[in-house]
C-alpha cells in the first residue's frame, strides 16, 4: 500500500490465529457488514506474526487504500491453553472448577482432587499445563485441604502460572505462600462459594488475564512484540463470548458445535428452567448455563482414529464402514496435511464428530461406570439454532454441510434431548470469531455481522 489511507468506513480486522490456518475478516463496524476474508497458513514453526501479516496483507490487496491497522486477534496456536484442575474432591468441587475451565476456552490436561502427594505433582508435572486452577471447599468450609496443596505447589517450583479461586477463608495466604516462592499467582472469588451454586465468571476472567500475560509470551510464538500486544482472548474463549451475545440477543437457546482437526468443541448457551434449577435433583457442583465442552478425541485429522472409535462405541456405524473409515482415519493422523478427492470421508468423520459430541455435551459423564447416575449436561430441547463451524464444513458445498448438522438434529438414539425446532446453519464465513472480538468494543455491529452471516438476515 503506498500514500496515506483514504477515508472511509472505520474497519476492524479481526483475525483467529489457529493451530493450522491464520483466518482474517475485515468488518466495518459502523453496520457490522462483513467487507473481506483471507486465510493463510500458520507460520507456528517459525514466526506466528509471518503468517498474521500475510493473511492482513492479503485482504488489504482487496480493500486498498483502507486503514487496516485496527487489529483484534485471538489465538489458538500451539495448542491453545492448557489447564490443569487441583480441587477438594472430584464430585464438587474439582467437578465444578473443571466446568469453569472448559467454559473459559482452556483444554483441561488434568483434573486432581484431595491433598496432593509426590505422586500427584508428578502427575501435575507430566501433564504440562498452561495454567494451574486451585480451588477447593466452599467459602466458610475446609480450608485445609486448598491450604495443603497451595503449599504442595509452592515447594514443587513447576514454575506455571496459578489461579487460586478457592475457599474465600485462606485464598490470601495460599496466594501469599505462592508468590513468597516466586510463582506467578491471581486470586479471584470462589468457583463454588456454596453448594449447588457455581460462579465462574471471576474465574474465567482470571484465567483469561493469565493467558494473556503469560501463556502467550511464553509459549514462544513470536519474537514481534505486536503478537503479545494484539492478541485479545484465547480464540475458544472469544467464541463463547459470541455464542453468549447471540443468545441474550436471540433471547433463546444456542449451540455450536465446531469440528477441528484435533477436537470437536460444543459450545451452548441454555436459558434455565426455574424449577428444575431449583428442584431437589439440582447437582452439588451447580449448573453452568454457559458452557462448552472439548471432545479431545474428536477430529478430521490428528484425532480422526478417535473418532471412528467413538463412532463404534455409540453404535453409529457397522463393523465394514468401520474398518473402512479406520483405514482413511489413520492416513489423516498420519498426515494431517492430507487433501481428500471429493471431501466424503472428511464429511462423513464430521458428521460422526459432531453426533458424538452433542451427545456427551448433552448427556453429561457418567459418574462410577457406564450405567451409573450422570453429572453435567444440557437440556438442549428448547435449542432455537444450531450452528456448525470449522474447516471440513466451510469448505464443503453447502447442501453438504449442512448434512452434517441434520444427522445431529436427528439423533434420536442418543439418550439426549433433542433440539424441538432448531434452525441449523453453516459458519461459511468463518464469523464466530470476529462476533466475540468485536463483542465488546462494538456490540452492534457484531450482532448485525451475525445476523447477517449466520441468521440470514
Amino acid at each position: 500500500m503506498t500514500g496515506a489511507p483514504r477515508p472511509g468506513p472505520p474497519l476492524a480486522v479481526c483475525a483467529d490465529v489457529g493451530s493450522t490456518y491464520t483466518k482474517v475478516a475485515v468488518v466495518d463496524v459502523t453496520d457490522g457488514a462483513l467487507l473481506a476474508t483471507a486465510a493463510h497458513p500458520t507460520t507456528v514453526t517459525g514466526d506466528v506474526m509471518h503468517g498474521l501479516d500475510a493473511a492482513v496483507g492479503a485482504v488489504a490487496e482487496r480493500l486498498p487504500g483502507h486503514d487496516l491497522s485496527n487489529l483484534y486477534v485471538c489465538s489458538s496456536a500451539g495448542g491453545g491453553l492448557r489447564l490443569a484442575v487441583v480441587g477438594y474432591e472430584p464430585l464438587v468441587s474439582a467437578e465444578a472448577a473443571h466446568r469453569v475451565a472448559t467454559s473459559a476456552g482452556a483444554r483441561v490436561v488434568h483434573v486432581a482432587a484431595g491433598r496432593l502427594d509426590a505422586g500427584g505433582v508428578a502427575a501435575l508435572r507430566a501433564a504440562k499445563p498452561d495454567v494451574l486452577l486451585l480451588v477447593g471447599g466452599t467459602d466458610g468450609g475446609d480450608a485445609d485441604t486448598v491450604r495443603h496443596n497451595g503449599a504442595r505447589l509452592a515447594a514443587a517450583r513447576l514454575r506455571v502460572p496459578v489461579v487460586v479461586a478457592g475457599n474465600a477463608d485462606a485464598r490470601d495466604d495460599v496466594a501469599g505462600v505462592l508468590a513468597a516462592r516466586g510463582v506467578p499467582v491471581v486470586a479471584t472469588d470462589n468457583v463454588l462459594p456454596r453448594i449447588g451454586v457455581l460462579a465462574p465468571g471471576p474465574a474465567r476472567a482470571a484465567i483469561r488475564d493469565v493467558f494473556l500475560r503469560h501463556v502467550i509470551g511464553g509459549k514462544r510464538l513470536s519474537r514481534d512484540p505486536r503478537f503479545v500486544r494484539l492478541v485479545r482472548g484465547a480464540t475458544p474463549d472469544v467464541v463463547l463470548t459470541a455464542v453468549e451475545l447471540l443468545a441474550d440477543t436471540a433471547s433463546g437457546d444456542f449451540a455450536v458445535v465446531d469440528v477441528g482437526g484435533a477436537t470437536t468443541d460444543v459450545y451452548s448457551v441454555v436459558v434455565p428452567d426455574a424449577e428444575r434449577a431449583g428442584g431437589p435433583a439440582r447437582e452439588v457442583a451447580g449448573v453452568l448455563w454457559r458452557s462448552r465442552t472439548v471432545e479431545g478425541d474428536l477430529g478430521v485429522r490428528w484425532s480422526a482414529p478417535g473418532v471412528v472409535a467413538a463412532a463404534r462405541a455409540e453404535k453409529l456405524v457397522g463393523d465394514a464402514e468401520a474398518e473402512s473409515l479406520a483405514v482413511a482415519a489413520d492416513a489423516r493422523a498420519a498426515d494431517p496435511d492430507l487433501l481428500a478427492d471429493d471431501g466424503a470421508v472428511d464429511l462423513r468423520l464430521a458428521e460422526l464428530a459432531a453426533v458424538v459430541a452433542l451427545r456427551r455435551h448433552a448427556r453429561g459423564e457418567a459418574v462410577g461406570g457406564a450405567t451409573a447416575a450422570r453429572r453435567g449436561g444440557k437440556d438442549l430441547g428448547a435449542v432455537r439454532l444450531l450452528i456448525g463451524s470449522g474447516g471440513v464444513l466451510r469448505h464443503a458445498p453447502p447442501p453438504r454441510s449442512a448434512a452434517v448438522l441434520t444427522a445431529v438434529l436427528a439423533d434420536h438414539a442418543g439418550g439426549w434431548r433433542l433440539p424441538k425446532a432448531a434452525i441449523p446453519r453453516v459458519d461459511q464465513a468463518y464469523v464466530l470469531a470476529a462476533v466475540g472480538l468485536l463483542a465488546g468494543d462494538f456490540p452492534d455491529a457484531a450482532i448485525a455481522l451475525a445476523q447477517r452471516e449466520l441468521y440470514g438476515q
